[in-house]
């Protein structure tokens, strides 16, 4: 026996019933706590900017996915996830084409990538912003050494969540570069 994650499939919206269900089971002894170790749904937090106010907000950032921490025998594995696949919901294990098929783990590698992503682990959480700029838009900084300013956006870079915002200092156009958060529509 080996503790390894595992992704496991269900209907996109039952992400949180099937954690509770599988909780549930866990608590009542119908599954064995010795096999599943741990359900998280991986969620992620989006800050959105709207009417210059910040919103924070949990999103699920693998829908239609749970992470399940299993440490599967080698003999009754089989029992285990059979009492998985009855939860209304649940279509299967990543990886697997035959549900009579053991299960197949996820690396550790991408096992900590998404608990960190997801925050569960100590790490780089990412917080991911929610941009509603377009080019040409005129944006008020509201943050940083250039806060006040107001500027035309320039260029958008999504993968970095900055913007190119072309300001006026000492009446010449100035080109400054600032993060999602610290901009807003003016």
């Amino acid at each position: 026996m080996s503790r390894s994650w595992y992704i496991l499939n269900v209907y996109t919206g039952y992400e949180g019933k099937v954690e509770r269900t599988i909780k549930s089971l866990l608590e009542k002894g119908d599954i064995d706590s010795n096999v599943i170790l741990d359900v998280k749904v991986p969620l992620e937090e989006v800050v959105e900017i709207k009417d210059g106010k910040k919103k924070s907000r949990m999103n699920k950032f693998l829908p239609g996915y749970i992470m399940l921490e299993l440490d599967l025998p080698e003999f009754g594995w089989k029992d285990t996830c059979a009492k998985l696949y009855r939860i209304q919901g649940v279509t299967g294990f990543v990886g697997n084409v035959n549900r009579t098929d053991r299960p197949m783990p996820i690396t550790k590698d991408e096992a900590m990538n998404l608990l960190q992503k997801s925050g569960l682990i100590k790490g780089d959480k990412q917080v991911h912003v929610r941009q509603s700029f377009n080019i040409g838009d005129i944006v008020k900084i509201s943050d940083g050494p250039f806060a006040s300013f107001s500027g035309t956006v320039k260029e958008i870079n999504l993968e970095r969540e900055k913007l190119s915002v072309e300001v006026q200092i000492f009446g010449r156009p100035t080109p400054v570069e600032v993060s999602f958060l610290q901009a807003e529509k003016a």
